[in-house]
Formats: C-alpha cells, sequence, structure tokens
C-alpha cells in the first residue's frame, strides 16, 4: 500500500513461468509512485495449494483482478477501482493482456516479454523437433511448481491454439491503454518473433492507446530493471491519473 489517504489506483502484477522472477522491485516502485499495487502465486506454484497449468493462471489473474474490486477490498485499503491496470511478465505478459482483453474494468495493460501461447502452438505444430525441446525446456523449470509436467504444459497450449493468440485479442483492447515491452537479447522471446509482430498487428486493428519500447536485454531484463519500472511508471501516470 502507498503513503496517503487513497483512494489508489490499483495495479495487479503477474508473474511468469515458474516465477522465480516475480517483480518485487516493480510493486515497490509502483508503490513509492501511489499506487496499491498486488503481486501473488499461482495456484501450485510456491507452495500454493491446487495444481499449476496454463488455465489456472489465465482463471488466477482474472479472480485476481476481480478480488481487488471487491467492495469489502475496497473499503479494507482505500482502492479506486475505477483505475486498475494489469502489468505482467512473460507467461504473465501473455495472462495481463488475456485479462484485459476479457475485463472492461482494467484501463490499462503493460505486457513485458510476453510469450506468446497461440503463435507456439502454430508455429510448433508439424515440427515434431520443436516440440520435443518445448517438452524437455518446460519440465526442466518445474522446481517451484507441483501438478503439472513438460508434457502436460505442451498439450495444453496446442489444445488452445490460435485462441490463445495475442494478436487476436486486438478487437477486445481498442479502448485500453496498451504497454508492449521486448527485449531484443532473448532467447526466450525474441523481439523479433513475439514483439514486433504484435506491435504490428495491434497498429493495424488499430489499437488506439498503444505503446511500444524495446530494451537491449536479456528475458528478465535483468540489467535494465531500473528503466523498467520508471517506463512503467510513466505509462501508468499518464493513463490512470486521469479521468477514464
Amino acid at each position: 500500500m502507498p503513503a496517503g489517504e487513497g483512494p489508489h489506483p490499483i495495479v495487479v502484477l503477474l508473474h511468469g513461468f515458474s516465477g522465480n522472477e516475480r517483480n518485487f522491485d516493480l510493486a515497490q516502485a509502483l508503490r513509492r509512485a501511489g499506487y496499491a499495487s498486488l503481486v501473488f502465486h499461482y495456484r501450485g506454484s510456491w507452495g500454493m495449494g491446487g495444481s499449476w497449468s496454463w488455465g489456472n493462471v489465465l482463471n488466477d489473474a482474472a479472480r485476481a483482478v476481480a478480488a481487488v474490486r471487491a467492495d469489502a477490498m475496497v473499503a479494507a485499503h482505500r482502492l479506486d477501482p475505477g483505475r486498475l491496470a494489469v502489468v505482467g511478465h512473460s507467461a504473465g505478459g501473455f495472462a495481463a493482456l488475456m485479462t484485459a482483453a476479457g475485463d472492461p474494468a482494467v484501463r490499462a495493460v503493460a505486457s513485458v516479454s510476453a510469450f506468446d501461447f497461440g503463435a507456439a502452438a502454430m508455429a510448433m505444430a508439424g515440427d515434431p523437433a520443436a516440440r520435443a525441446e518445448y517438452v524437455t525446456s518446460w519440465g526442466g523449470e518445474l522446481g517451484p511448481l507441483r501438478g503439472t509436467s513438460g508434457e502436460a504444459l505442451v498439450a495444453e497450449m496446442e489444445a488452445a491454439g490460435p485462441a490463445w493468440r495475442l494478436a487476436g485479442l486486438a478487437p477486445n483492447l481498442t479502448d485500453r491503454a496498451v504497454l508492449l515491452i521486448g527485449t531484443s537479447r532473448d532467447p526466450v522471446t525474441p523481439a523479433d518473433v513475439y514483439h514486433w509482430p504484435l506491435v504490428e498487428a495491434y497498429r493495424a486493428h488499430p489499437v488506439h492507446r498503444l505503446e511500444q519500447r524495446v530494451f537491449p536485454a536479456d528475458h528478465a531484463l535483468s540489467d535494465h530493471r531500473v528503466a523498467l519500472a520508471r517506463t512503467v511508471v510513466d505509462f501508468l501516470d499518464r493513463h490512470l491519473w486521469t479521468p477514464a
């Protein structure tokens, strides 16, 4: 919670897979800037009950965004549900865009190094070697997760297919403030594959309040965390501190 009586604008932060980078630095930067900031763990991660799945990530993100608008939460923490944003990294960036597209109460969304599950599923189709690489890679990152496997995660991505393409969300984001941040030194979500095609798709629709930035950074933006925080705060300041 930030200082002051409020009511405070709200930011829900969504971590990625498997949650090693939980973005507490962004939460603290946002709090200093006057935002109430929520960091949480999805089901099946970091000691939480239940099982990890991509679908549970999406469901939990949507539930968290709804929870901060509940009357009891608003009253207890002096929140302003009319000024609500979602910020996510990697799989959390995917979830942030999906959540904003499905919930018109989200006024602004920032996606950092987003992994596009729908685009990846389409690129992987008919390529057994690429599929096997995903199974092995994701299977090796399951340390803090429970109830899943590399095979299960790939199968879920395949089943969702084009429904999880981020470009398809453009019609639902035309009236939102959208910030897309890419990373050019990133083997996980390289900007040429994941960032620029999405920027072009949103510009073409168009998403009217689209902003984009590419950092010469790795997937976690390890050497650009301060610049990342400043970019996100500046974006939210311009879109949440003004009337809807």
